[in-house]
């Protein structure tokens, strides 16, 4: 009996294996399981590159590094919206339900309720999320994520800092058609509870808003046409885009404090995209359901023109760490999807190598050279000939230090 998990149940399911020929196992095993890719050459030294770029960037504003196991239990993930993916889940030899972490900030949240650090601490990360996606989505079920997690301060500071980050990275590599997208976890239970609807009723209005079920949102708010909320809702499930022209909408809302602060937030956050990096355009959604569960307040994603994919995506979850302790802490956090960047980024051409060719007694030369000549490779083949092959099949040069060698193998 063995330990088997299908990728689409939420379980971890034991289960006597189908008995196959060993041939048919061994073709099986030697192919890549769906949704992973290998990666090499040129597209993996240009991944190396962003990840360094990001790690640099996270320690020159003083972030300290972060390293969590790939593998977690999977009650630390359980805050976790899965809507478009599911864990990979194994069983430890307990019975215990492990697996390959999806997430990067919950572990983040389980390591401060767990070693007892001193706030107030920032730190950065880096490493690979493994997330199910459903078939033929066209994704890919590990990817690489860089961030960082500012833990222990309430101040719209912190969400800035994480923004400063974010777009000072973009600008690292080159991207100047970034689009901003601010989004407010508060906001639509905000606006919810003033409406003097029936509980059931604000709920499945709600439901309605986010699934775009127009015919069904129009019925469940027609009790409230000729008040003070019409305006309002009747724009509701198009609040999104242009920042200014959304804003515009919400302040037809009758006035309450909690939406004033949410206001205002909004609009300094604006404001200081606006200055800090003028070039990158910010828009705003408040008709979408947080793109985590856990988030609190706001948050935030930024896209270019040329993909729909995320480049990072980030936001605050002040009652996040509730889930591991009773002690309620403010933290914020952005993750750049490194992948994402990858294909962003223009493959630079194969520069022409040099190969050097030496005989056994010549390593030391070799060495020599190597250091010498940039973009130079130690040639391992055994003859001259053989190293001339390889080096016209790639385009590249050949330095042979055995040229002018006696036969005896003197110089």
């Amino acid at each position: 009996m063995i330990i088997r998990t299908h990728r689409f149940f939420s379980n971890t399911i034991i289960i006597n294996p189908p008995i196959k020929s060993k041939e048919v196992v061994d073709m099986k095993n030697k192919n890549l399981p769906n949704g992973t890719r290998d990666e090499f050459g040129v597209q993996a030294e240009v991944k190396e590159a962003i990840q360094m770029k990001l790690l640099g960037l996270f320690k020159d504003r003083g972030f300290r590094k972060l390293t969590t196991p790939v593998l977690e239990y999977s009650d630390v993930f359980e805050p976790l919206s899965t809507d478009n993916y599911r864990p990979y889940q194994f069983l430890d030899e307990q019975g215990e339900t492990l697996v390959l972490r999806p997430d990067l900030t919950l572990p983040v949240a389980r390591v401060m309720s767990t070693t007892g650090v001193d706030l107030p601490v920032k730190w950065y990360y880096s490493g690979d999320v493994f997330r199910v996606k459903r078939r033929l989505s066209g994704s890919y079920n590990q990817t690489t994520q860089a961030g960082i997690e500012i833990i222990g301060y309430k101040g719209i500071k912190a969400d800035w800092e994480c923004l400063q980050v974010a777009l000072s990275g973009c600008q690292q590599m080159g991207l100047e058609d970034v689009t901003v997208e601010i989004s407010q976890a508060k906001f639509v239970d905000t606006v919810i509870n003033q409406l003097e609807l029936p509980e059931p009723t604000r709920n499945s209005l709600k439901m309605a808003l986010f699934d775009k079920d127009l015919n069904r949102y129009q019925s469940l708010w027609s009790p409230l046409v000729h008040t003070k909320f019409e305006k309002f809702l009747a724009e509701w499930p198009w609040l999104f885009g242009d920042f200014d022209q959304v804003i515009r909408i919400v302040e037809t809302l009758p006035r309450s404090t909690e939406l004033e602060a949410i206001i205002k937030d909004l609009i300094a956050t604006k404001s200081f995209i606006n200055q800090q990096f003028p070039n990158f355009q910010v828009t705003l959604d408040l008709s979408v359901r947080s793109p985590q569960s856990y988030y609190t307040g706001m948050a935030f994603r930024g896209f270019t023109g040329k993909s729909a994919d995320y480049l990072f995506s980030g936001g605050r979850y002040d009652d996040l760490l509730t889930n591991f302790q009773k002690v309620k802490v403010s933290a914020v956090g952005v993750a750049f999807d490194v992948d994402a960047l990858v294909e962003r980024t223009a493959l630079p051409a194969n520069k022409q190598q040099t190969l050097i060719y030496f005989d056994d007694d010549q390593w030391q030369l070799a060495e020599k050279k190597l250091q010498e000549i940039p973009n130079s490779t130690l040639c391992l083949t055994q003859s001259v000939q053989a190293a001339k092959r390889l080096a016209d099949s790639d385009g590249n040069k050949l330095l042979d230090l055995t040229e002018g060698r006696s036969q005896n193998g003197t110089n």
